[in-house]
């Protein structure tokens, strides 16, 4: 091994090492956000099915119903308005309780037609369930803006742990592309190791992406205004002249290809009212990139974009969350996502084994060898 190989194993084998445990649990709880929605389902059917009726609530009305149970928020999102006859609405409510360690997150699912609170509560408890704790979790470990600035030092390690990978191992790469390799069980060691390159490999491409988008996504933490911004608790709601079902049908009126995937309610003056979604007959990949805004005093629309007119650098911005969570394909993505968010862990243990097997080797090498006398 020449002396900049081996320079580049180190530094591969210790950020490894440092952020190995970290990884581990991204990788576990990202794997089961895949399905965020399809298992809190599953998981609180009982809490979140409902008997239709005739018509559902206004908008207005379940929003009257939300800021009087939580009178200062930072905004109201509706993240199912496609929910089904006998499902219930479900709100992400977003607040600052003006503590940087703390990222204030909540969620809150009402009965359309009764308007009954079915599940309310933050995310950082266990109130709204598991999948909303764990999705608070992966990009803030619930330590507010000091976890999402270590989740997106994370991703940044784990990139340069990816880099430094490839080069030592490149001579692996295509052998293991070409299906010419396989595990060596002689003992811990050979298996570790060869797991260790193949899972990398094979995992590479996809890693990028996902470790690179949730790097990009949590940049934001390293701002100086945002930390400010969170440590002023957030005021009192602002009552807003225009009504939000209006708004959602002259959205609909505007845009007739958008598909709501996400309704923002503003409760603080400086906001929008604002639809998102993917356009008829687009890849949901694209969702992020289409959306409409009005001023919610007036009623006026503010923007309006799709993504196929987004400039260049707008539209890879608009793919960085669909890409990172894998929520544009079918099943076979998802489960591809699930397998590929697991190989941190993977490579995190078996590179923990290569490396007390290595350091154990150098400790008996140190040792002095002493020459019979004659």
């Amino acid at each position: 091994m020449t002396h900049f190989k081996r320079k580049l194993f180190t530094i591969h084998s210790w950020f490894g090492l440092i952020t190995g445990f970290f990884l581990l649990l991204l990788g576990l709880s990202g794997s089961l956000l895949v399905f965020l929605d399809e298992l809190d389902e599953a998981i609180y059917r009982k809490i979140l099915t409902v008997e239709p009726h005739t018509a559902p609530l206004p908008l207005d009305s379940l929003y009257k119903i939300i800021t009087r149970q939580y009178p200062h928020l930072n905004g109201v999102a509706w993240t199912n308005p496609g929910a089904g006859q006998d499902q219930s609405y479900q709100f992400r409510l977003y607040g600052n309780d003006g503590r940087l360690i703390s990222y204030d997150l909540g969620a809150i699912n009402l009965n359309p037609y009764t308007g009954e609170i079915l599940r309310q509560g933050r995310s950082d408890d266990l109130e709204v369930g598991w999948m909303q704790w764990i999705f608070q979790f992966h990009f803030s470990f619930h330590l507010g803006m000091p976890g999402e600035a270590l989740a997106a030092v994370l991703g940044l390690t784990m990139l340069i742990s990816i880099a430094t990978g490839t080069f030592v191992y490149r001579k692996f790469f295509w052998k293991t592309l070409l299906f010419r390799t396989k595990i060596n069980r002689k003992n811990w060691r050979t298996i570790s190791s060869d797991l260790h390159r193949m899972a990398g490999v094979w995992s590479l491409a996809l890693n990028v992406v996902i470790f690179f988008t949730g790097f990009w996504m949590n940049l934001f933490a390293f701002k100086k205004d945002i930390w400010a911004k969170e440590m002023r608790p957030t005021p009192a709601n602002t009552v807003f002249a225009q009504s939000f079902d209006t708004l959602l049908l002259k959205a609909r009126q505007t845009m007739p290809d958008l598909q709501p995937d996400y309704v923002y309610l503003p409760t603080q003056p400086a906001r929008k009212f604002s639809v998102r979604g993917a356009l008829k007959n687009e890849s949901p990949l694209f969702i992020s990139g289409n959306a409409i805004h009005f001023d919610a005093q007036t009623g006026k629309m503010t923007s309006l974009y799709r993504y196929a007119d987004l400039p260049f650098g707008k539209k890879m911005e608009a793919l960085a969350y669909p890409l990172h969570i894998g929520n544009f394909g079918g099943i076979g993505l998802k489960i591809l996502y699930i397998i590929v968010g697991l190989t941190p862990g993977v490579l995190s243990i078996t590179g923990f084994i290569l490396w007390r097997r290595l350091k154990k080797k150098r400790s008996v090498s140190d040792i002095p060898v002493q020459k019979p006398k004659n």
